[in-house]
């Protein structure tokens, strides 16, 4: 198994840079296989997001597209995968950012109660609450 960082992820996905995206293309395709996935971890995934909405203008529903298709691909090892989906589906239906709904479910799995937060979009969840 190896490890992919963000930036060999939306090298893979945007095709941006012609040199970076084909190492990119070339690593994922002949060492990432099912039987030896690539491991991403859940910074990638919040880092993903960002990067594909902020410097690349993508839209919610492309982003979401996105990890839609990250999180069902057997070449690929997700930390938590079911935590993942979950915060995926709470990002896809909520007003909040998917990175937002990743923390307080993962404080939820380890036994959080609640999660507080000043985020009015978060909060909206029921794992969130604004501070009393």
């Amino acid at each position: 198994m190896i490890g992919l960082d963000t930036n060999i992820l939306v090298r893979y996905i945007t095709q941006d840079d012609p040199e970076q995206a084909a190492q990119a293309s070339r690593l994922i395709e002949t060492r990432c296989t099912a039987t030896s996935p690539g491991r991403v971890a859940h910074i990638v995934l919040c880092e993903l997001v960002w990067v594909l909405r902020r410097a690349y203008g993508y839209s919610k529903p492309q982003v979401v597209s996105v990890l839609d298709q990250i999180l069902v691909t057997a070449e690929l090892a997700i930390e938590n995968e079911e935590l993942a989906f979950h915060a995926l589906d709470a990002y896809r239906l909520g007003p909040a950012d998917f990175s937002d709904y990743l923390l307080a479910l993962s404080n939820r799995a380890a036994g959080c109660e609640t999660t507080y937060s000043f985020d009015t979009r978060l909060s909206a969840h029921p794992a969130v609450r604004l501070p009393p």
